[in-house]
């Protein structure tokens, strides 16, 4: 690197409130960006009333573990896989990063959810860390539905309902009022049909469009 650049390079500081102000405003941005949905079968279609707001272009893995089952033998899918992604948009051609998603135990549950130990399915935002807890409701295999799950033997298309959300540290709320999420566009991530030893896990390669819903006011 030339020197002067280094040097220049070396004396700069992160301004905090520059970042801030991006971050809120990338927020914003989402928030206020038309969202349009496919059409989509009534199982897994959000309750009148609710509207989409943001949509998130996922790649991630679907994670397996291999457990004893009742009869005596072994499966992949004695208990739900563990999703891991993020999720992106396009800015300018390129894409970027706006949400990551995970299972974690839901640390602000609406009024009567029981949060189970292995957590809920968890959505952060990469702007100002708001997170949603959902859990599904419906559900479609893979290629039953031309427009929103097109592709066979793909992990189901869903909706999931909110059971409890939290906003950033610093108020951020992108992700606050969001009432429900559809999985839509699914590809790949379903579960090994191999035989398996219990404790063996592997992780599965997905895509998926996440699409997020409030309240209409």
């Amino acid at each position: 690197m030339n020197n002067n650049v280094f040097q220049f390079a070396s004396k700069m500081k992160p301004n905090r409130g520059l970042l801030a102000a991006a971050l809120t405003l990338g927020s914003v941005a989402l928030a206020s960006a038309q969202v349009t949905p496919p059409p989509t079968p009534t199982n897994i279609t959000p309750q009148a009333g609710n509207t989409a707001f943001l949509v998130g272009h996922a790649i991630g893995s679907q994670g397996y573990t291999c457990l004893p089952t009742p009869t005596g033998g072994t499966s992949w899918t004695v208990n739900p896989a563990r999703p891991e992604a993020t999720l992106f948009t396009d800015a300018f051609g390129q894409p970027v990063e706006i949400i990551t998603h995970f299972a974690s135990i839901n640390e602000n549950p609406l009024p009567g959810v029981t949060v189970p130990l292995s957590g809920n399915a968890t959505w952060q935002s990469s702007f100002d860390t708001s997170k949603v807890w959902a859990k599904a409701i419906g559900s479609i295999n893979g290629g039953d539905d031309p427009d929103s799950c097109p592709n066979n033997g793909a992990i189901p298309c869903l909706l999931l309902q909110s059971l409890g959300s939290e906003k950033g540290p610093t108020g951020g709320r992108l992700l606050f009022n969001t009432t429900f999420v559809q999985r839509l566009n699914t590809n790949g991530g379903a579960a090994p049909t191999t035989a398996c030893t219990a404790g063996q896990t592997q992780l599965v390669p997905y895509t998926a469009d996440y699409y997020f819903y409030k309240q209409d006011k």
